[in-house]
């Protein structure tokens, strides 16, 4: 999918996040980037052979 020199991140990398926004709709809370990741606002991924990535919730310590 990337044509970009350097490439971007693959879709198994740990850093896919870090690809280039192919397209961007904030208002309807997603982000798709150049690896073909969905990104969302509550910072889960959909992958492009339909994985699902669970969003990353901040944990709370106990004082």
């Amino acid at each position: 999918m990337c044509q970009h020199h350097p490439l971007c991140p693959s879709v198994e990398a740990s850093d896919r996040e870090a690809a280039r926004v192919r397209s961007s709709h904030p208002e309807q809370g997603w982000t798709l980037l150049c690896n073909g990741v969905v990104l969302f606002e509550d910072t889960g991924e959909l992958l492009p052979d339909g994985r699902i990535i669970a969003p990353r919730r901040p944990v709370a310590v106990a004082a």
